[in-house]
């Protein structure tokens, strides 16, 4: 949610943003339900001031005192409804990109600013993941079609090991740059759904549960950020670094094609999650540390990539900034999104009144931001396709190999 009063300040600067994340809103009114609101607010006030100065008087004056308190009593739900009517206005208006992304309109015009290592050169024609991972047992998409329909896949074998090897080796590594490891809970209120500001638009890509009024999260972001709703954080812890496995539920409604085969894209995985509560002026420098986290990650497994940054068409509500990391898969001859960290600002710590506290007692809002560790479905398919051998076996990537007790290759 936006500050109203930057809103009221500049609202010219609110509709630009909005038309470059390709976001209709409309402005306008919610300045003027604001004005409504604030007349409500000045009138009641002013009520209640007479409302106590008549109270000290003697004799109390009954009449003038009864004709005060049917006013207020008349008033007080005109502003209750002009305030939920304000509320749901903010509630549309996605939060600003940043002045240094890129403008375009969706993702064709991301821009790629970063590439990483070199792609590894076969003396055969490289096979794509789920031939592989079919031909040694370790992916099975046709029985859990049977039992669950398309988009899902059971791990197997090496593939579930490795997965536990991802797992131990990310939090390893992250514990040691102040992340609290966490397994958060995958199923969350309406409340801290609609803070983190996803419903407004994207709804559809959610699992919610009606007769408990529960949504499964998507991601491990949707269950940290509202852990501290309603609190206020000293100056001093900031920025608290979390780090999340979860399993994460999507629909992946409007995804057609290709990717409805194996486990690219499915409805159910399991990812670890970066999440960061950081002090203002410093969520800019912990973006680009959670991108660093991101590089040093895929760097250790030895898998090129490119980072590419994220135009404000493609930017989702509470992001101001986002990067996207894209591995290089060779059975597919190009490079596809493995990871994306994200500046969401006071965005969702305004809905979810999560604040901190300066030195001096004045409180202000915290930035929230969110980066991927792993997703472990994409990661597995980019160690598959770069470290396979002609005979179809897959070589373990270095940094794992203690995890399989020095094994080197997955036959």
């Amino acid at each position: 949610m936006l500050d109203i009063k930057i809103i009221r300040q500049n609202p010219k600067k609110i509709e630009e943003g909005c038309r470059k994340k390709g976001v209709k809103v409309d402005i306008n009114k919610v300045l003027i339900v604001d004005e409504e609101k604030r007349k409500y607010q000045k009138t009641l006030e002013g009520l209640r001031a007479n409302q106590r100065k008549l109270s000290f008087e003697t004799p109390l004056p009954l009449k003038k005192l009864t004709g005060i308190k049917n006013e207020i009593k008349k008033l007080e739900p005109l502003l209750r409804e002009k305030e939920q009517e304000l509320i749901t206005l903010l509630l549309k208006i996605p939060n600003l990109p940043a002045d240094n992304v890129p403008e375009g309109k969706d993702e064709k015009e991301n821009v790629v600013i970063k590439k990483w290592g070199k792609q590894p050169e076969f003396d055969f024609k490289p096979r794509e993941y789920l031939e592989l991972a079919e031909r040694l047992d370790l992916i099975d998409v046709k029985r859990a079609a049977k039992i669950a329909g398309s988009r899902f896949g059971y791990l197997k074998n090496q593939a579930a090991l490795l997965e536990i090897a991802i797992l131990n080796f990310t939090f390893n590594m992250l514990i040691e740059k102040r992340f609290i490891p966490l397994f958060p809970p995958v199923m969350i209120k309406p409340k801290s759904m609609e803070g983190m500001g996803y419903l407004e638009r994207g709804k559809e890509e959610i699992y919610f549960i009606e007769k408990d009024k529960l949504y499964l999260t998507g991601t491990a972001e949707q269950s940290i950020g509202p852990m501290h709703i309603d609190e206020v954080f000293e100056e001093k812890t900031l920025p608290l670094r979390y780090l999340a496995f979860s399993t994460c539920f999507r629909r992946e409604a409007g995804s057609y094609g290709k990717d409805t085969k194996g486990i690219f894209r499915v409805h159910q995985f399991d990812k670890i999650e970066m999440f960061s509560f950081s002090h203002p002026q410093k969520s800019q420098k912990e973006h680009q540390f959670l991108l660093s986290c991101e590089e040093k990650l895929m760097q250790a497994l030895e898998i090129p990539y490119r980072i590419v940054q994220i135009c404000t068409g493609d930017l989702g509500d509470p992001a101001a900034a986002k990067y996207d990391i894209e591995a290089w898969l060779p059975g597919e001859g190009r490079y596809r999104e493995t990871h994306s960290t994200s500046n969401c600002t006071d965005f969702q710590a305004r809905r979810l009144n999560v604040r901190y506290k300066e030195k001096s007692g004045k409180l202000g809002f915290v930035h929230t931001l969110n980066g991927t560790a792993f997703a472990m479905g994409r990661i597995l398919i980019a160690i598959f396709e770069n470290y396979q051998r002609k005979d179809g076996s897959i070589e373990i990537p270095v940094v794992l190999r203690k995890y399989f007790g020095r094994k080197k290759t997955i036959k």
